[in-house]
């Protein structure tokens, strides 16, 4: 069970980090509570598995990652395991998911694959299908970017 101050820590590490020297004191000073309180209670849920992890939310296209493509895999069930650990080995991989096949879509792996260019997206399918022996998937590139943001939980 979350409490009112585990809520409203989780709202404010959804921020933007200020860029300060003494970020988390500021944060937590905003909050009525030490800053010593305030990593402490990180801690606690990191280690409870609620926050995953900190990290810089990368403008990928500002950063010279021009291209990204949802890629869909017909992967049969047996060797889901061992094709997605494989998938998920490339750090070019940002997301993979399972998904219920439907009438007339028959793939239920998605993953999310980001390279500088499209042939270099391209090149990583190759070598993920060469190994899997996964040859049944589509290349589903972006045309436009409509909306983009970060989740914001408990913000409702």
């Amino acid at each position: 069970m979350l409490s009112s101050l585990d809520i409203k820590i989780i709202r404010k590490v959804q921020e933007d980090i200020p860029l300060v020297s003494e970020p988390y004191k500021d944060m937590a000073k905003e909050l009525g509570i030490s800053e010593e309180k305030f990593l402490e209670k990180i801690k606690e849920l990191s280690e409870r598995g609620i926050l995953r992890r900190f990290g810089a939310i990368l403008n990928h296209r500002n950063a010279g990652f021009k291209a990204n493509a949802m890629v869909v895999w017909k992967v049969p069930d047996e060797k889901i395991k061992e094709t997605v650990q494989f998938m998920v080995s490339f750090k070019e991989v940002s997301h993979c998911y399972r998904r219920p096949i439907r009438p007339n879509w028959p793939y239920n792996i998605f993953t999310m694959i980001h390279g500088e260019t499209k042939s270099q997206c391209e090149k990583i399918v190759e070598d993920i299908s060469n190994v899997s022996h996964i040859n049944d998937f589509n290349i589903l590139y972006s045309t436009h970017e409509f909306k983009k943001i970060s989740m914001k939980y408990f913000d409702f």
